[in-house]
């Protein structure tokens, strides 16, 4: 079983700090903690605040913020701080205590959105679903995925993509999202109002531990070039995928053909736009900023 591992993310506010983990602390639900008689039910929280510097804890899903006091400075500190929370994490620690209200529901709303890809519709939760994207073609492959588990019942749904607060469905042609939208969307809703699990441990740490060892792969192989389009593709190509209900991946680059292959998913997969997409928009962008090293971009629907 993989462990918990924490990285420190800044924020806006000085005073602020992120710690953010690679699997949930919560389901769904996020503290505010101002000292440590509120902090009764996080024993985590507890912990923190016996550092005097420490003023505020909050704790959402996948990451616990901490407020300073300015009798010091964060780069002296917080390293420890992250070690400290890590190494309560991987003993077992309890972030949070279950309610006494049994049963109890958590608020959530989710809105259905259209994509460019006429077979498959965005679902949109209000709470962040996973941490890392993933993509399953069938129920075999979603046997650590509760929810994409049941999702798969409905007879018309073909494939189910997830990434941060959201679900690509893709649909056979058997109904017309008229007819399913709002049946679908009850169903994803309930789900998460009853604090069920979205994916498990189980496929958490089966793909972390993929994740690591492609890193590790990909660090080795690849050289300056893929590195520059790596990035390009992150910064300036992903979070206009992600707003369409999909993900693209760096696949390879071809030097002698200046060829780049990437490998598209959720509703950009199978899209009848995504080729004006990649000509249009991958291809020119990565052309224009390779200056002469990429030529072609094809796609390999994931």
């Amino acid at each position: 079983m993989s462990e918990f591992t924490i990285s420190i993310q800044p924020t806006t506010k000085p005073t602020i700090v992120k710690f953010e983990a690679n699997k949930f602390l919560t389901q769904h639900e996020s503290f505010e903690f101002h000292n440590i008689e509120e902090a009764a039910r996080s024993p985590l929280a507890q912990q923190l605040f016996h550092l005097p510097f420490v003023k505020t804890v909050y704790i959402a899903q996948n990451f616990v913020a901490l407020e300073k006091y300015n009798i010091v400075h964060w780069k002296d500190v917080q390293q420890e701080i992250a070690d400290t929370i890590q190494d309560f994490l991987n003993k077992g620690g309890v972030v949070v205590t279950p309610s006494e209200k049994e049963n109890q529901k958590v608020p959530v709303t989710v809105y259905a959105e259209s994509t460019p890809n006429p077979t498959v519709m965005k679902f949109v939760a209000n709470k962040k679903l996973v941490l890392q994207s993933v993509e399953f073609k069938n129920i075999d492959e979603a046997k650590n995925a509760p929810l994409a588990k049941a999702l798969f019942h409905f007879p018309f749904v073909k494939e189910v993509f997830m990434d941060d607060n959201y679900i690509s469905i893709s649909k056979y042609d058997i109904a017309e999202w008229g007819e399913i939208t709002s049946e679908l969307r009850e169903f994803i809703r309930e789900y998460l109002e009853q604090g069920k699990e979205v994916i498990t441990d189980d496929h958490v740490n089966s793909s972390s531990a993929a994740a690591s060892e492609k890193v590790e792969i990909k660090e080795v192989q690849l050289d300056d070039t893929s590195q520059e389009i790596v990035a390009i593709l992150d910064e300036y190509i992903k979070p206009a995928v992600a707003s369409d209900g999909g993900n693209i991946q760096f696949e390879s680059y071809d030097a002698n053909e200046k060829l780049v292959k990437v490998i598209l998913q959720g509703a950009c997969s199978g899209c009848p736009s995504s080729t004006f997409t990649l000509k249009n928009g991958i291809e020119n962008m990565l052309k224009e900023m390779m200056q002469g090293r990429v030529e072609k971009v094809e796609a390999i629907n994931g």
